[in-house]
């Protein structure tokens, strides 16, 4: 009849030895010893684009845009257009009066020189000069070049700028077009569709000409350029 009171009391030792063993294993963890290293917290993750944003997904390596090398393609965009506006106005008036007289004059006899009586008056230059220059210039210019242009990587520069180089060539029947442009651009100017424009062109040089029957047309003669050069009235 006192079996169960015995096996509840032994139920309750067991309990109050395993609850002072963890109550040991835990005061023993609580070390306020300054001998003991510190516990360091976990270094915090920069925020990047890959483990901040659910949406990135990187590009696979056949997919990503290869680096512009030597000797690479690029296409040059060309919008360029000037005005100028030059007005010239100018005028010069110039009035002269000129009186002269020759009062004495020499003479050789010989053997000694002597003054020249002037039996018929002295010698006299009288005049009036009135000139007058006036000058009225006007010039209005324009001009715009647009087309693209493939280009060629030349040199890259210690800083990583290119050197690119344009040269394009025309022909049809007599007409004949060329073109060559040159310049300097940055890495970070290119477009992810290899393209560039002007704008973005450092030391810009564009070249252009034109030979045939429509440049023939509108060009000066040899004559009026000499004429336009020279001014000789």
């Amino acid at each position: 009849m006192n079996r169960y009171p015995t096996i509840r009391r032994s139920s309750l030792a067991a309990s109050l030895v395993a609850s002072a063993t963890l109550g040991v294993g835990g005061a023993s963890a609580q070390d306020s010893s300054l001998l003991l290293e510190p516990v360091q917290s976990q270094k915090q993750q920069a925020l990047t684009m890959e483990n901040g944003s659910f949406m990135f997904r990187e590009l696979p390596a056949d997919h990503r845009p290869r680096e512009v090398q030597l000797h690479d393609t690029l296409t040059v965009i060309v919008d360029y257009r000037t005005r100028m506006i030059s007005e010239g106005d100018a005028e010069q008036r110039k009035n002269s009066f000129i009186n002269q007289a020759l009062t004495s004059w020499l003479a050789f006899d010989g053997k000694s020189i002597r003054l020249a009586p002037q039996l018929a008056g002295d010698p006299r230059v009288s005049g009036i000069n009135n000139s007058q220059y006036r000058a009225e210039s006007d010039l209005e210019l324009r001009d715009a070049m647009s087309f693209k242009i493939a280009g060629e990587v030349i040199d890259i520069r210690p800083n990583g700028n290119l050197y690119i180089e344009a040269n394009w060539n025309v022909e049809n029947n007599e007409e004949n077009w060329k073109i060559f442009l040159s310049g300097e651009v940055s890495r970070e100017s290119i477009q992810p569709d290899r393209t560039v424009t002007t704008d973005s062109i450092v030391n810009l040089n564009i070249k252009k000409k034109e030979v045939g029957m429509v440049r023939e047309g509108y060009e000066r003669g040899w004559f009026s350029e000499f004429y336009a050069r020279y001014k000789p009235f």
